[in-house]
């Protein structure tokens, strides 16, 4: 292994990560190479056991109606309805929980060993050298689980997604506008893709200072320097750099947060005040039949928690799996820049050899 300044013909080091969207894109290609028939069946059940829980709302519409109608087979076809979709989710969910969990125990093997044939193949240590790359290798060293993770947050996104769906369809079955409720959702969206992405801004600016704290708790609380702690008698100084140390880590993350909680808790305001509006337009504005006001109080109340779950997914999404799909992609255009740089050289460097040669015999 030689350093960057043994190899100058080596590009230099990318400073921005890839696109979040194509990386993860890369990374699904990934997964879908070693493990295209898990991948595709852990995808398709993550949707199908959506749909049960969806469905919901409207088989309590049914139930209503055949109550106020004393229709018996519409009160039999809603009860039907309910029991298979409480047995159907659960059957479902048990049976997507086991083939996620059986593809990422099998794709975790195969993205440990892509990672770690892609950092054996840079031959310099320019990327050792800097204390942001070594911030951004971390994850993948230590942290390798968020990439095998980032399959099941997008399957459960697109299953979330699916549910919004078929909540908004059955709102708009009542009155078009009440699809204005996912307008209205709008701004939990954005805070949720927005405000993940500053957090781990602030948290990747003093991964610096965490990592020092992190090295001085070990040094004083480990056996190995536990001696030399104890004659030096550097105990207290120790725990005095590692709180400042820490402080200087926290006191960003923390402002970050206490924002991100902020414009949350506006966006969740908005849509609260849309879905109080909504009963009230049904109920009152267009005297809608009870069964279509039960609908929506039951549509409405899974709408808000189906696009809590949403937003957290997306969240967590944005935030932390499709990073480390972004430092795979820039660990990937890294060793790929450098490999063609060495094919590009190699015929200049045997072209020099062959020279020299003819130099000294001559």
């Amino acid at each position: 292994m030689t350093s960057s300044a043994d190899t100058g013909a080596a590009p230099p080091l990318p400073d921005d990560l890839p696109p979040a969207l194509s990386s993860m894109w890369r990374l699904c290609k990934l997964g879908y190479r070693h493990e295209p028939r898990l991948l595709v069946a852990a995808f398709v059940l993550s949707l199908v056991a959506a749909l049960p829980d969806a469905l919901l709302a409207l088989w309590l519409k049914l139930l209503s109606e055949g109550v106020l109608e004393r229709d018996r087979r519409l009160l039999v076809v809603a009860a039907v309805g309910l029991g298979v979709s409480a047995t159907a989710t659960w059957i479902l969910r048990t049976v997507s929980t086991r083939v996620q969990r059986r593809f990422r125990d099998k794709v975790t093997i195969a993205l440990e060993s892509h990672v770690a044939g892609l950092q054996a193949s840079v031959a310099t240590i320019a990327h050792q050298e800097r204390p942001d790359y070594l911030d951004r290798l971390a994850v993948l060293r230590d942290q390798v689980f968020v990439l095998d993770h980032m399959y099941l947050s997008l399957f459960s996104t697109a299953g979330w997604i699916l549910r919004l769906a078929v909540t908004v369809g059955l709102l708009v079955s009542i009155h078009p506008a009440l699809a204005l409720l996912a307008v209205f959702a709008l701004p939990t969206v954005l805070t949720s893709t927005w405000r993940p992405a500053v957090e781990r801004g602030a948290e990747e600016r003093g991964a610096q200072s965490n990592r020092l704290a992190r090295h001085l708790f070990a040094t004083a609380t480990t056996a190995p320097p536990g001696k030399e702690v104890r004659v030096t008698g550097i105990g207290p100084r120790l725990v005095r750099d590692r709180r400042d140390a820490w402080e200087r880590w926290y006191q960003p993350v923390s402002r970050a947060r206490w924002g991100s909680s902020a414009w949350h808790t506006l966006a969740w305001a908005v849509f609260g005040g849309a879905y109080v509006g909504a009963v009230v337009f049904v109920a009152a504005g267009i005297d809608a039949a009870p069964g279509d006001v039960l609908l929506l109080l039951a549509a409405g109340a899974r709408l808000s928690s189906y696009i809590g779950a949403t937003v957290g997914e997306i969240g967590f999404l944005r935030g932390i799996w499709m990073d480390g799909s972004r430092r795979v992609a820039w660990l990937e255009d890294y060793a790929r820049a450098l490999t063609a740089s060495a094919d590009q050289a190699a015929p200049a460097a045997l072209t020099e050899g062959v020279r020299l040669e003819h130099v000294s015999f001559a």
